[in-house]
């Protein structure tokens, strides 16, 4: 009985050792995968070929990572419509609120460092959040509205989580844009020369939507944590991701302000008129002029300022994958890493699944009705790119496209049926 404990043991722990500790570095090697069956993985040229030749979509980029190499990294249709300027697979992409991840990451390692708690008063940073009300009644004739005090602070983690109680400006609830429309709070997309750290200041001083830590509310609670590491590590928010997280990985083509001999790079965005045909963004689109990323900003908006390519976006994702290490280079510790991707609160956030310290974690009910697998963690971006990695796949998969809306929206979730299709 000792032996045969010996030797499952010997089986078991370095698997496990491994699976915890592993330092994959992606390689773009094209090597054939025996996991991968690759007449059924071509259906997806098929798939995206078909939607672009109907003018449904632009373009796309889609990259598949597995085991660490690059199965797949190809671009399909235009960067630009008008002078038919193909889609390449290093296209750079407004990011939006992919910006959050890597914006959670560089908070958490705050964390590790000690200089912040996950329950210390957001107020301990930002003085504009001391004594927050609660929004109780609202008047939409003018505006006006009743609070009750907060029964507590809200903390870090409650802005990490989405559970603040802070709404968005453009697309959150008729009440709170109202409220921060009044108040001239910035959404963060294609802001320019305002000051992180005194807009969220101003925006502590606003009712919260519902009582911290109750409900889960998408909003600026992202912004106002780049705001905290500008506070805690007294320096701009561009600056501690470039020095902490993106030159240490190599994210070479990720940028709040991108540079001009990247510019080139850069994909146009579309939308659809009221007939749902793509045309191009405009500069009236929620105000949103498409050219931010070129734009000279000193305001860095922790939930939304990011342009980016997908091979960086999957370096990123690697690294959390590798336990908080890429390429020799540690960025979390191990145990943050475990932390990200746990669920952090008492209640599914959209009925389904959970969330954890910046990620959608897939739950085991919501693995029972799509293909990622329990554990998964993934998110977006406002102009249509998408990600997510599955732990048990060994699995970064990065959609990227530059359209919002889309009514053929289903072009995603068709993708990823014929990617775990064919797997073995």
């Amino acid at each position: 009985m000792k032996l045969f404990y010996k030797i499952i043991c010997a089986l078991i722990i370095p698997f496990h050792f491994l699976s915890l500790n592993a330092q994959t570095v992606i390689e773009s090697t094209g090597a054939h995968d025996a996991a991968i069956d690759y007449a059924r993985l071509g259906n997806i040229d098929t798939l995206i070929n078909g939607y672009v030749n109907r003018g449904w979509v632009p373009g796309v980029v889609a990259l598949i990572v597995k085991d660490g190499k690059v199965i797949q990294n190809k671009a399909y249709g235009y960067s630009n419509v008008a002078s038919k300027k193909p889609m390449e697979p290093n296209s750079i992409f407004r990011i939006a609120s992919q910006t959050k991840a890597i914006v959670s990451t560089a908070v958490l390692m705050l964390y590790d460092q000690g200089k912040i708690s996950l329950f210390d008063p957001v107020s301990k940073y930002l003085p504009g959040f001391k004594n927050q009300k609660v929004m109780d009644k609202f008047n939409a004739a003018d505006t006006t509205y009743t609070t009750v005090a907060a029964k507590r602070p809200v903390t870090i983690k409650d802005l990490l989580t989405h559970s603040s109680g802070i709404d968005y400006p453009g697309i959150g609830t008729e009440e709170m844009k109202a409220i921060y429309a009044k108040a001239n709070i910035p959404s963060g997309l294609g802001v320019v020369s305002e000051n992180l750290v005194d807009e969220m200041n101003k925006l502590g001083g606003l009712p919260l939507a519902f009582q911290p830590g109750t409900q889960w509310r998408y909003g600026l609670s992202v912004d106002v944590l780049g705001a905290v590491v500008e506070v805690v590590s007294k320096t701009s928010l561009e600056d501690f991701l470039r020095k902490n997280i993106l030159d240490p990985l190599g994210m070479n083509d990720t940028w709040f302000n991108l540079p001009q001999s990247k510019a080139s790079r850069l994909t146009s965005v579309y939308t659809e008129d009221s007939l749902k045909r793509v045309i191009p963004w405009s500069k009236n689109n929620f105000g949103v002029d498409p050219d931010y990323p070129l734009a000279r900003k000193h305001y860095f908006s922790g939930g939304a300022g990011l342009s980016s390519t997908a091979m960086d976006y999957a370096v990123f994702l690697q690294m959390i994958m590798n336990g908080g290490i890429y390429n020799g280079k540690r960025i979390l510790s191990k145990r943050v890493v475990q932390m990200m991707l746990h669920n952090q609160l008492d209640f599914p956030f959209n009925g389904t699944n959970y969330f954890g310290l910046g990620f959608e974690i897939v739950s085991d009910k919501g693995s029972a009705d799509h293909s990622r697998n329990e554990g998964s963690f993934d998110w977006g971006g406002f102009f249509g790119t998408t990600y997510w990695a599955d732990p048990k796949e060994h699995l970064i998969v990065l959609f990227m496209t530059q359209q919002t809306p889309n009514s053929h929206g289903d072009l995603e979730q068709k993708f990823e049926q014929i990617l775990y299709g064919s797997l073995e």
